[in-house]
């Protein structure tokens, strides 16, 4: 069976989605957008840990 389907079939069976993974995945683009053009990334790092850590 597909990986695509499996997936599928578990949303039927648990009741689960990836949606908190995606909307953090949204959080950090958005982060990573406001902050254009970082220069010292270990700081990007360390700011986005603390904003959603």
């Amino acid at each position: 069976m597909s990986r695509r389907k499996i997936e599928w079939l578990h949303f039927f069976v648990n009741r689960s989605t990836n949606a908190a993974a995606e909307a953090f995945n949204d959080k950090i683009k958005a982060f990573r957008a406001s902050f254009r053009g970082v220069v010292d990334m270990r700081f990007f790092l360390f700011r986005l840990a603390k904003v959603y850590a």
